[in-house]
């Protein structure tokens, strides 16, 4: 197996447990419904460990376009191969998401609620809000990225990596993904998306496409934030780029406050002029 039929077949698998756990949890008569956000997490750390496990000693199993970009970012990948890595999640993303519409068949017409069937393939948050949208993707796959360089340093018993990682994700998804829905993959939330389009989805409604950059450039931002991060920091590594990348975070972490404080205002003096 090349790598790239690697990725493409680990983001595949990541792609079918991970959207088959939203499916069973928000598709109407489901088995699964209504079961809830930890097992969507439970669900989405074991696909990622799941992936690993099939192809990591054939491409590394990155299966996620800010792994890939933040590893090319500090060195440890090189960046000729960028673009193969990356065509090769979204497509085994689109073919995973392609999968799980056919998994649930009859439940798409019983499900009436268009989000809920668009939560299957993609993220949507819970507030919609750009810039706070997007701080909380990157803060993500910053932690994501720093816990995989940090996982990589540790010596575990062999084969249990993949559980480890597997367990970040968890631990992600619980205390961070609660805003957005933790893409912190842009073939993950991008390549489905896609899929959500031109599928024969009954009643599905809109792919919310408007929303669709922030699922990418955040984890993008953030996941060559946390590898050069990692490299600075725990590594001793000076690098221009680190002072680059995190002068454009910082710029989205006060944008992001700025603009909820703005809006705040607004909503308080409308109060005001209400109560006069």
């Amino acid at each position: 197996m090349t790598a790239f039929l690697g990725e493409l077949v680990g983001t595949m698998i990541l792609i079918i447990f991970g959207a088959g756990v939203v499916g069973g949890v928000v598709m109407k008569k489901s088995k699964a419904e209504g079961a809830g956000w930890i097992v969507i997490t439970i669900g989405w750390g074991l696909a990622v460990a799941m992936g690993v496990y099939a192809v990591g000693n054939v491409s590394g199993a990155h299966l996620n376009p800010a792994v890939t970009i933040g590893l090319a970012s500090i060195g440890e990948f090189p960046w000729a191969n960028v673009p193969m890595y990356v065509f090769a999640q979204m497509v085994g993303a689109i073919i995973g998401a392609t999968i799980i519409y056919f998994h649930y068949l009859p439940h798409w017409k019983e499900t009436e609620d268009t989000d809920a069937k668009l939560a299957v393939f993609a993220t949507i948050p819970a507030i919609p809000h750009p810039l706070s949208n997007l701080t909380s993707e990157i803060i993500g796959t910053f932690v994501l990225l720093v816990g995989l360089l940090s996982i990589g340093a540790n010596e575990f018993t062999e084969g249990l990596n993949p559980l480890i990682v597997g367990a970040l994700i968890i631990a992600i998804g619980v205390s961070l993904g609660g805003t957005t829905g933790y893409a912190i993959n842009p073939a993950r939330d991008l390549g489905p998306r896609i899929a959500h389009f031109f599928l024969p989805i009954p009643g599905k409604g809109k792919s919310n496409w408007s929303y669709a950059w922030i699922p990418v450039v955040g984890p993008v931002i953030g996941g060559s934030f946390g590898a050069l991060f990692y490299q600075q920091v725990f590594e001793g590594k000076n690098s221009v780029a680190f002072w680059l990348v995190g002068a454009i975070v910082l710029a989205v972490l006060l944008g992001a406050q700025y603009s909820v404080r703005k809006e705040q205002s607004k909503v308080s003096n409308y109060a005001k002029v209400e109560r006069v």
